[in-house]
C-alpha cells in the first residue's frame, strides 16, 4: 500500500482521488534471494500470488472473475471481527444453514452455485433495465472508491454492464454512476463522504435536472470536492 500511495497519491490526501489512473506491477515487491524472505520490505511468491488476487479478482478454474478485486490504494489487511463474522455466515448459515460449517472446505468452483441458489441477491446482476426505464425510473448509483468491506469495482463492473447492453445513450438518461474519492463503505473515509443523492435524485426524476456533477464534503476535516458521472471525474487543476 505505501509502495501504491508513494507512486500515485501526487495531491498527498492518504487517499487516491481516481485508482483507475493509478498502475503498479507488484512483481517489483517480490522478494530477492533467500535472505530476503521474511522481511516487511519485499513479499515472497505466496504473498505476491495473495496481492495479485486481493487486486485482480477472485476467478474460478474457468478463469472467469467471479468477485471483483480490489482498487489500488486500498490495504490487503484482515477484516474486523464483525465483517468477518457476517462474509463468513453468509455461507455458513444462509447458504447451508449449518452452524458447524469449517470455511476451511470451501471450494468456489463446487459451493458457488449453491450459493447462487441459496441466496440470490448475490448474484443480482442483471442488466436489463428496460422496464424500469420504460417506468420512468431513474437509477443513481454511488460507491466509495475506498470501500473495504465491498470492493467498489462490483459497482463499476455493473454499470459498464448496463452501458453494454441498453447502450451508452440510452444508459445516460437513465442511469448515472458517481464514485466518491476516499468514501469507506456507504460513509466515512477521509474522502468526501457527504453529499445530496435524495435530492440530487428527486430533481432529476421530478424536474428533469439531469444530474453532472454533486458536490461533497467531509464535515470533519473541511475538504469539498465535487462528483462527477462516472466515468468523468474531478481533477485538480493546481
Amino acid at each position: 500500500t505505501d509502495a501504491v500511495m508513494n507512486k500515485c497519491d501526487t495531491l498527498h490526501e492518504g487517499f487516491l482521488n481516481n485508482p483507475k489512473q493509478c498502475s503498479f506491477d507488484f512483481s517489483t515487491l517480490l522478494c530477492k534471494g533467500p535472505g530476503n524472505n521474511d522481511s516487511n520490505a519485499c513479499l515472497t511468491p505466496a504473498q505476491l500470488k495473495a496481492v495479485d488476487m486481493f487486486y485482480g479478482g477472485l476467478k474460478n478454474k474457468k478463469g472467469e472473475v467471479i468477485f471483483a478485486g480490489q482498487t489500488l490504494g486500498n490495504p490487503l489487511t484482515p477484516q474486523r471481527s464483525s465483517q468477518t463474522v457476517n462474509v463468513i455466515d453468509t455461507v455458513r448459515i444462509w447458504a447451508f444453514q449449518n452452524a458447524n460449517y469449517d470455511w476451511h472446505d470451501w471450494d468456489l468452483d463446487r459451493n458457488m452455485p449453491i450459493i447462487d441458489q441459496k441466496i440470490g441477491f448475490v448474484d443480482a446482476t442483471d442488466p436489463d433495465l428496460k422496464k424500469f426505464k420504460a417506468h420512468g425510473g431513474k437509477l443513481l448509483l454511488y460507491a466509495g472508491w475506498a470501500d473495504t468491506t465491498i470492493t467498489p469495482v462490483n459497482t463499476v463492473e455493473y454499470y459498464d454492464s448496463v452501458v453494454k447492453k441498453m447502450g451508452a445513450n440510452e444508459t445516460k438518461d437513465f442511469t448515472r454512476l458517481f464514485m466518491v474519492p476516499g468514501m469507506a463503505h456507504c460513509r466515512g473515509g477521509d474522502g468526501p463522504d457527504t453529499f445530496d443523492t435524495i435530492g440530487t435524485l428527486e430533481k432529476w426524476r421530478e424536474q428533469g435536472q439531469t444530474p453532472q456533477t454533486i458536490a461533497a464534503t467531509n464535515r470533519n476535516s473541511g475538504l469539498s470536492r465535487p462528483l462527477c458521472a462516472y466515468p468523468q471525474y474531478a481533477k485538480y487543476k493546481g
